[in-house]
């Protein structure tokens, strides 16, 4: 049996110990740099972001697919749209972005 292709790797964000503020600034920032489709790995010990996490994925329209398992640290998986819902403000990443 042929092995099924993988997908390329994840795009990995080590957030540390930072806050989840400071997380979803840092995330924000590199899911409008990468492709649509593109999973992104977030390794974080914030105690908030398995509740963060899935609230700024359903707000902004990004797939949040869930503790990612055998990491060392806490990792959460996302895969990026490219019809993300709304936008987020900039300054306050977990806050839909005000009409212009």
């Amino acid at each position: 049996m042929t092995p099924l292709p993988s997908g390329p790797e994840p795009v990995v964000l080590d957030g540390g110990d930072r806050g989840c503020v400071r997380l979803l600034l840092e995330l924000r920032a590199l899911v409008a740099d990468v492709a649509p489709g593109t999973v992104v790995h977030l390794r974080t010990t914030d105690p908030a972001a398995p509740l963060d996490l899935p609230a700024w994925c359903h707000l902004t329209g990004h797939g949040y697919l869930g503790p990612i398992p055998h990491h060392g640290a806490p990792t959460y998986g996302i895969r990026t749209h490219r019809t993300a819902g709304v936008g987020t403000d900039p300054d306050n990443p977990w806050r839909p972005a005000r009409p212009r």
